[in-house]
């Protein structure tokens, strides 16, 4: 099957994804069309190395390459600056230089780590992505975002550092974890209300083929998400404007809980998916929409099975971490909060008093 290819046009910085199925074993075929190194460091977690990093690293050495796998712990609090110095001193124990690629197989912590790491090392080299899970195809391997935790803050060390190309096999889903998968669709939700209520609607309307992951339909939401975020990183690849601030639609809760839990309880999905609820519910108090919004984005996040209430933690902890969310400007929140099904706007100064209520309804 010939790979869907969506383009991310950034001039000099411009890269393709490819978006097939079972073909992680042409991935060095794909990274050679678009770029030429010597020599590969494939970084992975626990969780992948086999069979998904060991394909990809096989498939790099049939083209000739020199291949270094690197094996990570999996999980959210492997994304952190002890983690980041192991793999820098591992780099330079491999030799890695200016001909050496970077290349992360594995979820967003995969990603995100290893393309800090990249990033930084040797004043940055050259990276690819090669998504494993949901979330990762569908938003976190697009669009050059890297970072690691702070133990008080999500992604606050990062850079933008854009792949060289994004490699996306569908059929990696087929082995994924249920809560893994359904994290996922918390990020897919999003898309439809920040930016597409058509596509909105295909999700409510083929739950279930896509719960039971037809590989069709995988495809078809994959590309279509990763085409909408190609959209806004387009328009604003560094968040200079402003565009690129409605992708972190429930994202400022959605850290804060995660943050306030241990980085663990919540998968990133599912805190986000909390979030969303949080900010229509708080969209609706400030006469935004109508409260219908969000009784109806509750009904698709329920329809695949995310949940939508607000874990039992101190609110002042949540409302203290979010003072520390990337979009506070000079101590005041600025929430991305929805106008109508497909469209959002960024909030300056929101009360603290009407954050505290919507983190204190229940959803239902």
């Amino acid at each position: 099957m010939t790979p869907t290819t969506v383009h991310v046009d950034l001039g000099a910085r411009s890269y393709p994804i490819g978006i097939g199925s079972q073909w992680l074993d042409q991935a060095g075929e794909w990274i050679l069309q678009t770029d030429s190194p010597t020599h590969a460091v494939v970084i992975t977690d626990d969780n992948v190395e086999t069979p998904h990093a060991t394909t990809v690293a096989e498939s790099l050495v049939d083209r000739g390459l020199a291949v270094d796998l690197v094996v990570v712990a999996a999980g959210e609090s492997t994304k952190c600056v002890a983690v980041a110095d192991q793999l820098w001193q591992q780099l330079l124990e491999l030799d890695a230089d200016r001909a050496t690629c970077v290349i992360a197989v594995g979820g967003g912590v995969v990603g995100d780590l290893a393309g800090f790491v990249a990033s930084t090392y040797a004043r940055g080299l050259r990276f690819v992505q090669i998504p494993t899970t949901l979330l990762a195809q569908v938003d976190s391997s697009v669009g050059g975002k890297v970072a690691i935790n702070l133990p008080a803050a999500k992604n606050m060390v990062g850079a933008f550092w854009q792949p060289a190309t994004v490699l996306i096999d569908t059929h990696t889903l087929s082995t994924l974890p249920r809560r893994e998968f359904r994290a996922g669709m918390g990020e897919v939700i999003k898309y439809g209300v920040i930016q597409d209520a058509a596509f909105f609607a295909y999700l409510e309307q083929n739950a279930e083929p896509i719960n039971a992951r037809d590989d069709d339909c995988l495809r078809e939401v994959v590309a279509r998400c990763c085409r909408l975020k190609a959209d806004v990183v387009e328009a604003d690849e560094c968040e200079r404007s402003g565009r690129r601030a409605i992708l972190n639609y429930g994202h400022t809760f959605g850290h804060a809980l995660e943050t306030v839990t241990g980085y663990g309880r919540l998968l990133h999905g599912e805190a986000v998916a909390i979030g969303m609820m949080c900010a229509a519910r708080l969209a609706a108090a400030l006469d935004m929409v109508a409260t219908d919004l969000a009784a109806r984005q509750r009904d698709l996040l329920l329809a695949y099975d995310l949940p939508v209430n607000v874990p039992a933690v101190n609110h002042d902890a949540v409302i203290h971490a979010m003072q520390h969310d990337k979009k506070v400007s000079h101590g005041t929140l600025r929430l991305v909060l929805p106008t109508q099904l497909g469209q959002v706007c960024m909030v300056p100064d929101v009360d603290p008093a009407l954050v505290r209520q919507a983190l204190g309804e229940s959803a239902g």
